[in-house]
């Protein structure tokens, strides 16, 4: 890998940490769909008695799923889950008894997976004989359009999470590769050649 790819890759997760901190922290779109809990501490207890020290991704309404269950126990199970979902609450929970949050730690995290999908982009871009500053901006921005879509239509689809969220999400996510496409696009670009 040359050093202009790695460089790109490091500017342009640097440049993708900070749009995350902007998109986050300074404008309105990591709140768009994020709701605050009423009640929430009479719904947290009522989670720690029915839950206890059980952490994990629950889905209801279940329609009496077990662990164990047989295919004909399964497909039964969802009729039912179907039922109660359109005569009542339905949706998703994490759930973790108790998690101490560590800023930094998030931050490092997060940060490293930053670095990490602009290294991903820039070596695919790289990898093709894309010379102009629009097709490669817009080749990242196509990977980007890709990721975006990979995991939010999805979870919006099966999981129920809402469109405005879902809609933010992927904006935050294609404009952050957008911006990652733009320093590869400044900073792989071919050297003059000069003519003797």
């Amino acid at each position: 890998m040359s050093t202009r790819i790695l460089l790109a890759a490091i500017v342009g997760g640097i440049v993708l940490f900070f749009w995350n901190f902007v998109a986050h922290d300074l404008l309105p779109l990591g709140e768009v769909g994020v709701r605050i809990m009423p009640n929430e501490d009479a719904i947290t207890g009522a989670l720690q008695t029915n839950l206890g020290d059980n952490s994990g991704f629950y889905i209801f309404p279940s329609g009496g799923l077990t662990p164990g269950a047989t295919g004909e126990q399964k497909q039964a199970a969802m009729k039912k889950a179907e039922q109660q979902m359109a005569a009542g609450a339905g949706g998703v929970l994490i759930y973790r008894p108790k998690r101490i949050f560590n800023l930094p730690k998030r931050l490092i995290i997060q940060f490293a997976t930053d670095v990490a999908e602009a290294l991903l982009a820039v070596f695919l871009l790289a990898q093709t004989g894309i010379n102009g500053f629009g097709g490669k901006a817009g080749f990242v921005l196509t990977a980007g359009i890709l990721a975006a879509i990979t995991t939010n239509i999805p979870y919006a689809n099966w999981y129920g999470f809402p469109k405005d969220f879902t809609l933010t999400q992927m904006i935050i996510q294609i404009v952050g590769f957008l911006l990652v496409g733009i320093v590869a696009a400044l900073l792989l670009k071919k050297p003059a050649t000069t003519s003797a």
